[in-house]
């Protein structure tokens, strides 16, 4: 063997028992990226609700304390209702362009913007909270939401469900499809292009600005989210006629957007603490709403004037058929509505099929 050679062989030997002395433990941790975990991060979180909202602002702002006790004060949020930081409706884009790490709102809101967005907030005649959880969390649809939202920078996460909601407010009763042709109302989403298609004339409001709209006439009829909340915005002072079921938000998903950017700063605890924050909240939000209704609605039966129909057969029937019209041509006129849509419409049809021999066949027993 030449001298080089032995020298280079040594060498070689010496690393060697240097690396097995490290172990793989130290090794690890040499190649570990750094973490400093006494960084403090103070984030900004804009919601869609009114200043003092129950349950869905306070449950943005019960997720924020959660947040910064869970991470022993190094994630601070700061929650900003609707109008105070910016207007309640561009919570998205603020979201998307890193005006604010956070929001709070649901995904119908963007529907000019991101179409498709919907299937991730509710549909007419679609799943309820329970299926929709399903889909999200174990059925592929959170991950297809994420793709979505991608392009924009935008990662999103399920926060709290309405449940089933109520019908709306009528300043008139509904007893056939024509009492619906030429009528004013506000209602979002999906469920707006179906009441158009009825012949209906949809508005897009800020919770903010419904009950104004109501009483002075601006609009004729309104849906807003269920008993407990109708009772608190004082709609019963501004139309009688009380209609369910809510056809067209069987079970609508908030969510809780984060800036990609911001999200992407943050070490893997905090990120799995938001994760894991956000999923309680879920659960809490929808059980409070759940709970909150059962006592709400019996007062509202209970005022004078109040009138509580449930909408004919043949009107619901009519928007059902509507409604499958309306997702169809929707989903043949863009791509990107079709693949959610398919998506959505796989995952419904085994959820109905387990639906109708476990819930449905459960409550139509005689009890």
């Amino acid at each position: 063997m030449t001298h080089n050679s032995l020298v280079r062989a040594l060498f070689i030997s010496i690393l060697a028992l240097l690396l097995t002395a490290c172990g793989p433990e130290d090794s690890a941790n040499t190649n570990a990226t750094t973490i400093d975990n006494n960084k403090t991060y103070n984030w900004k979180m804009v919601t869609t609700w009114p200043p003092g909202f129950p349950v869905l602002q306070e449950g943005a702002e019960r997720f924020a304390k959660n947040i910064q006790a869970m991470s022993n004060g190094r994630l601070n949020i700061k929650v900003y209702a609707g109008g105070e930081l910016i207007p309640a409706l561009q919570t998205f884009d603020a979201v998307s362009q890193g005006t604010v790490e956070m929001g709070h709102g649901s995904a119908y809101y963007w529907a000019g913007k991101v179409p498709e967005a919907q299937f991730f907030s509710t549909v007419p005649f679609g799943m309820t909270a329970r299926g929709m959880n399903a889909w999200l969390y174990s059925g592929g649809g959170l991950d297809l939401w994420r793709e979505v939202y991608k392009p924009f920078h935008v990662i999103p996460f399920p926060l709290g469900n309405t449940g089933v909601q109520m019908g709306g407010w009528f300043n008139k009763e509904i007893n056939s499809l024509a009492d619906i042709k030429g009528l004013k109302m506000r209602i979002p989403g999906l469920g707006g292009k179906v009441f158009a298609k009825a012949g209906g004339n949809p508005v897009l409001l800020a919770g903010s600005e419904v009950y104004t709209a109501l009483e002075r006439n601006t609009i004729d009829a309104t849906e807003w989210i269920g008993p407990f909340h109708d009772q608190r915005l004082g709609l019963y002072r501004a139309a009688q006629h009380y209609y369910y079921p809510g056809w067209h938000e069987p079970g609508s998903v908030l969510e809780l957007t984060i800036n990609e950017r911001a999200w992407d700063s943050l070490p893997a605890d905090l990120q799995a603490i938001i994760s894991n924050a956000a999923m309680a909240e879920n659960l809490r939000l929808f059980s409070e709403m759940e709970e909150k209704n059962l006592s709400a609605l019996q007062e509202l039966k209970d005022r004078p004037g109040v009138q509580l129909h449930r909408f004919p057969d043949d009107v619901l029937a009519k928007l059902k058929t509507l409604t499958d019209e309306t997702l169809a041509e929707e989903a043949a006129n863009d791509p990107k509505f079709k693949r959610v849509y398919d998506a959505y419409q796989a995952f419904r049809k085994k959820d109905d099929a387990w639906t109708d021999i476990s819930e449905k066949a459960y409550l139509a027993m005689e009890k």
